[in-house]
C-alpha cells in the first residue's frame, strides 16, 4: 500500500496520460506520506484528541500551483481516490464557496458574523476530514474575506486541505479590493501547508491538439463535432459548470468553465451589453476561451464587431489561448464596415492564436 500512489503515477505517465517529471514525482510521495497520516487516523483515537486542548490535530496539507495542464488536478485526484475515508470531499474552488456562502446566511440568521463563519468551518468538519479544492482563484471581495477565517477554523479542528492554483499564494486577490485585510491568509497557507511548485514547462493536455484545430470553419455539425472534442480533450469532461465572475460590482455569468477553460457563444460574448471589463476578467481567469458560432459580420454589425476587436485584443494581451467556430475564415468575417481597418489587426492576431508556438510550442500530432 505504502507505494500505490507512485504506482499508479508511474501507470498514467506510461499510458502517455501525464509527461512525467521530477516535480510531479516528488508531489506524489509527498501526497503519498499525507494519504498515510490520514490512514493512521483512527477514528476514535482522533475525536479523543480532537475533544483535548490540541489546536494543532490536522496533517499538514498542500497548496500546489503551477501552469494549467502541468497536471496539478489530475495528481490530487489520484490522491483523493487512494484517500480510504468516508468523511472526505472533493471540490472545486467557486462551488466550494457557494456551498459554504449558504452555510454562513443560514448561520447568520441566528448569530454575529464571525460566530457564523466558525459555525459554517463547524458544520464542515463534521462531515469533512479531508479537504481537496480544486483551482483555487480569489476574484471576489466576499470569499477574500471569508476564507481566510474559514481555513483556520478548519485547520485547527483537524482538517487536512489539498488545494490547487494556479497562481502562488501571494499572487491570490492580487491588485484586490482591501487587499491588505487578505494577507493574514497568505501567512496561513505559508505557515500550515506545504507550498509545492509544478513550475515547468510541459503542459500534457496540449499534446492533444493540432494548431490548426482552433479556428474551426465553416459552422454546422462537423464544426460543432470538432469544437466539442477539442473541449474534451483540453477539460477531461462533456460540459463544464457555470461559474460566476465578479466584474466591477456586478456578476458576469460563464455558461461552462472546467480546468482553466470557458466556453462561449459569440452572442454571449459580443452580441450583449459587456464591454472591455468584462474580457479582461475572462482573460485573468481562465487560460483558454471557447467562442462558438462567429457569424459574418455586415457594416450593420459595427457594435458587434468593436466588441470582437475588444474580446480579442484582451485575449491576445494576455496570452490566453483561443478556439472558435467561425461562419468564415478570419479575413472575411468583417470585411467592410465602419471598424474593418481595425478587423486587420484582429485578423493577424486570430491567424497567430492558431499557431503551435502560441499554444506552448509543444503541440503534437494525436
Amino acid at each position: 500500500m505504502a507505494g500505490m500512489l507512485i504506482n499508479e503515477y508511474s501507470n498514467r505517465v506510461a499510458q502517455g496520460e501525464l509527461r512525467g517529471d521530477l516535480a510531479q514525482h516528488q508531489l506524489m510521495e509527498r501526497l503519498n506520506t499525507l494519504r498515510r497520516q490520514l490512514a493512521d487516523q483512527q477514528p476514535r483515537k482522533w475525536l479523543k484528541k480532537f475533544r483535548g486542548k490540541n489546536n494543532n490535530l490536522a496533517p499538514r496539507g498542500l497548496y500546489v500551483w503551477g501552469p494549467v495542464g502541468r497536471g496539478k488536478t489530475m495528481l490530487m485526484d489520484l490522491f483523493f481516490a487512494s484517500v480510504d475515508a468516508s468523511q472526505k470531499q472533493r471540490a472545486h474552488f467557486h462551488g466550494f464557496m457557494q456551498e459554504v456562502h449558504q452555510r454562513i446566511h443560514t448561520a447568520r440568521k441566528n448569530m454575529e458574523a464571525n460566530d457564523a463563519i466558525q459555525h459554517a468551518a463547524g458544520a464542515l468538519r463534521k462531515d469533512v476530514r479531508l479537504l481537496c479544492i480544486d483551482e483555487m482563484q480569489i476574484a471576489d471581495i466576499a470569499d477574500a474575506m471569508i476564507i481566510g477565517r474559514l481555513f483556520d477554523a478548519l485547520i485547527k479542528r483537524g482538517t487536512a486541505i489539498v488545494t490547487t492554483s494556479n497562481v502562488p499564494p501571494f499572487d491570490l486577490y492580487k491588485n484586490g479590493l482591501n487587499r491588505s485585510l487578505f494577507l493574514p491568509f497568505i501567512k496561513l497557507i505559508e505557515e500550515r501547508l506545504d507550498v509545492i511548485s509544478l513550475d515547468g514547462a510541459i503542459d500534457y493536455r496540449l499534446g492533444r491538439v493540432k494548431g490548426y484545430e482552433s479556428f474551426i470553419t465553416p459552422l454546422g455539425p462537423d464544426a460543432d463535432r470538432r469544437v466539442q472534442q477539442m473541449w474534451e480533450r483540453l477539460t477531461d469532461t462533456k460540459q463544464g459548470e457555470p461559474r460566476d465572475i465578479a466584474v466591477l460590482g456586478r456578476v458576469l455569468l460563464v455558461p461552462q468553465a472546467e480546468r482553466g477553460c470557458a466556453r462561449f457563444s459569440f452572442a454571449g460574448l459580443c452580441e450583449a451589453a459587456i464591454g472591455p471589463p468584462d474580457y479582461l476578467a475572462i482573460a485573468q481567469a481562465f487560460q483558454t476561451v471557447f467562442v462558438e458560432g462567429i457569424p459574418a459580420l455586415g457594416p450593420e454589425k459595427r457594435n458587434e464587431a468593436k466588441r470582437f476587436v475588444l474580446l480579442i485584443d484582451t485575449l491576445y494581451d494576455n496570452r490566453v489561448r483561443l478556439v472558435v467556430s467561425s461562419e468564415m475564415p478570419a479575413e472575411l468575417i468583417y470585411p467592410s464596415g465602419d471598424h474593418s481597418f481595425e478587423f486587420t489587426r484582429t485578423v493577424s492576431r486570430l491567424q497567430e492564436m492558431q499557431a503551435a508556438s502560441w499554444w506552448g510550442g509543444r503541440i503534437v500530432e494525436t
